[in-house]
């Protein structure tokens, strides 16, 4: 997976290439592809690396300066959502530009809440019912909805595992 994450964006610009980490560096850990279907697993590591070259500890990236990471995290998104797409999966691909808009707009809020949209969105990927629950953080703050959404579909051990790396790549 991280290979193919890495060798794609390379491929596509010098600017993606010179911001890769050596391949001894990558922190090869899936955060929330754990708790989703497997056949997404590339398409949301490819996304989750993207928000967290806007807003962690990438993985995989180091990029020079703000713009290329700007640029960076808005490429390794829409190629994230691209191979989602190319499993047909409509539903899937709604779901995920729905939680990177919640996302940003959390962040530009300086809400917390993040790390269960994740949790939800990939334990619920391409099921549909997370609107509620989303509106719920967008517009109370209040993250308890995803959280039970997530720990239903999945257990509580692996979105626990998930949210502990994610704290640790986001702080």
């Amino acid at each position: 997976m991280w290979e193919e994450i890495a060798g794609r964006a390379a491929s596509e610009s010098a600017l993606w290439k010179d911001a890769l980490l050596p391949a001894e560096h990558w922190r090869r850990e899936p955060v929330f592809s754990p708790l989703g279907p497997a056949h997404h697993a590339l398409g949301l590591e490819t996304i989750y690396e993207g928000y967290l070259v806007h807003y962690g500890s990438p993985r995989l990236f180091a990029p020079r300066d703000a713009d290329t990471g700007l640029l960076l995290g808005d490429y390794l998104y829409a190629h994230g959502l691209v191979r989602v797409a190319e499993a047909g999966d409509v539903v899937a691909v709604a779901d995920l530009a729905e939680l990177i808009s919640l996302c940003a707009q959390g962040r530009a809020d300086g809400r917390d809440g993040d790390g269960l949209a994740w949790a939800a969105t990939a334990a619920l990927l391409g099921a549909g019912g997370l609107h509620a629950a989303r509106d719920r953080l967008r517009v109370d703050g209040v993250g308890e909805d995803l959280e039970q959404c997530a720990r239903t579909a999945v257990g509580s051990e692996a979105v626990d595992a998930a949210l502990a790396a994610h704290a640790h790549l986001v702080g």
